[in-house]
């Protein structure tokens, strides 16, 4: 079974998009990273980023009917799409939602998700290697 690890919006710019929060990992080693924690931990991923929300929602109803577990990183989403919210509810396979930056040392408005009432797990402020984590969890 393939782990879909989804990335939302502006992720596509790590490295360049406000390194002092996201650091200085691009998306392309961020991807690199997920597909060798994968391989060592014997799992399948499908490492993909949109910034279009409609196809990030395809891709959540492609897990849910494949029964496939999520590493999710919503991005900006997570704060403010019930869209997103619901097609996380959708998911039969198991939901790990990942922040590289603390958000609740953030914004008020970054510290309500609605992704994680659907989430089996939330790894935050753990840079990339949150993603990391989130396959760790996943692989056991």
């Amino acid at each position: 079974m393939t782990v879909y690890v989804l990335n939302g919006p502006n992720l596509n710019r790590l490295g360049t998009r406000e390194p002092e929060i996201y650091g200085t990992t691009t998306y392309a080693d961020l991807a690199l990273l997920c597909e060798a924690a994968a391989r060592r931990l014997g799992l399948d991923v499908a490492v993909r980023q949109t910034n279009a929300e409609a196809e990030m929602l395809a891709w959540l109803h492609a897990a849910a009917d494949a029964g496939a577990d999520v590493v999710l990183n919503a991005a900006a989403w997570t704060h403010t799409s019930i869209a997103i919210g619901d097609a996380c509810a959708m998911l039969t396979g198991r939901l790990i939602e990942v922040h590289i930056s603390n958000v609740y040392k953030r914004e008020s408005f970054r510290h309500h998700s609605y992704v994680s009432p659907h989430a089996d797990g939330v790894v935050i402020g753990c840079g990339v290697d949150g993603y990391r984590l989130a396959l760790e969890h996943l692989a056991v």
